[in-house]
């Protein structure tokens, strides 16, 4: 395919007269935009593009139910998008022009078949969250205005979703095919686990959060797509149950930290009667999967009579700092507890 002919299949994509395998085509070059290779527009019409081939890809297809399958109905998005979305796409033949080699297209378009498996668009326009399986009997739980795509049959070494808002994901566990959840901010790789991810449009901060397992992100940008959990990337963060990681589209950083609210992850009895501190806090390290640090020496010998029950991990330390008059502070994905020792205290 020359370059002259992708142009024409542009044109065709937006007049809605592409054929199954050349619509694919095109939207492989909109999934490659972030990758090393991908070829790029001018910066000013970079970020309208990509909003406007999303738009499409929401636009084009309703879904609708039936007998808990979702059908999807083409629908006319050269009639009823709005201009600058037309206009985004109309500027991308001159841009291709200037970007492209004079012969030919990257190696990606030139030369190959598309891809025979077709992609299936969720989107929740409900008030209520939607349960639903992927083809590999992965769990979704996917929230108000929210979208994700996916292979209607994964296909290929990797499992790939597309997401777009906020949803929950308890992935089926499969070692030799990990599974990626893309959004425009961040990526992550998981081989089977549990794991939300909140990326909005328009959002300032992408975040992911860990139930169980572990759990890969990278920034969206210059991503190594064939990292793994196991074998993460040097950029990335490796998450680990109730930890989280924030990504900054300002800062473009990705801050690791634990979630508002861990979850108990070994449930045990929290009665402790004249028992060592640090057995308190090793205890509770233990139940929520935590790191706690603290000065081994100013602890020495102090004990404490306390009974934690239904409390969260923050109000539980809490509890604990009260009884001692000590306090804690976060940092990253640690607990500081800060104690002067046990002279101070009236629990010993």
């Amino acid at each position: 395919m020359t370059e002259a002919e992708f142009q024409k299949l542009l044109q065709r994509y937006l007049d809605d007269q592409c054929t199954a395998q050349e619509r694919t085509l095109v939207e492989q070059w909109y999934e490659r935009l972030d990758e090393p290779t991908g070829i790029h527009l001018q910066t000013q019409n970079q970020e309208a593009v990509e909003d406007a081939i999303w738009q499409r890809l929401r636009g084009e297809m309703a879904p609708e139910e039936v007998g808990g399958r979702v059908i999807q109905h083409p629908a006319s998005f050269w009639k009823t998008a709005p201009v600058k979305w037309i206009a985004a796409l109309l500027v991308l033949g001159v841009a291709l022009r200037l970007l492209l080699p004079a012969t030919k297209l990257p190696d990606f378009l030139a030369g190959t078949q598309a891809p025979t498996s077709a992609w299936t668009l969720r989107t929740n326009q409900t008030q209520q969250i939607q349960h639903f399986a992927l083809p590999d009997n992965s769990q979704i739980t996917l929230h108000p205005g929210s979208s994700l795509r996916y292979q209607t049959a994964f296909m290929g070494p990797k499992r790939e979703v597309y997401l777009q808002g906020e949803a929950f994901f308890n992935v089926s566990k499969n070692k030799r095919r990990p599974f990626l959840v893309l959004t425009k901010q961040v990526v992550t790789t998981v081989l089977g686990t549990s794991f939300r991810v909140k990326a909005y449009a328009g959002s300032q901060e992408a975040s992911v959060a860990v139930r169980e397992g572990k759990v890969a992100v990278q920034a969206r940008k210059d991503a190594q797509l064939d990292a793994t959990p196991t074998h993460p990337a040097a950029s990335g963060v490796l998450l680990l149950p109730n930890e989280q990681v924030v990504y900054s589209t300002t800062s473009r950083r990705l801050k690791k930290q634990l979630v508002t609210k861990p979850a108990l992850l070994l449930p045990q009895s929290f009665e402790f009667e004249e028992r060592p501190v640090a057995e308190v806090l090793t205890a509770l390290e233990k139940a929520y999967g935590v790191d706690i640090v603290y000065d081994a020496s100013k602890l020495a010998g102090c004990t404490v009579s306390i009974s934690f029950t239904n409390e969260s991990l923050f109000e539980k330390l809490g509890l604990l700092c009260k009884s001692l008059g000590a306090t804690y502070t976060l940092a990253d994905a640690q607990i500081k507890f800060n104690s002067k020792g046990c002279e101070l205290s009236e629990a010993r």
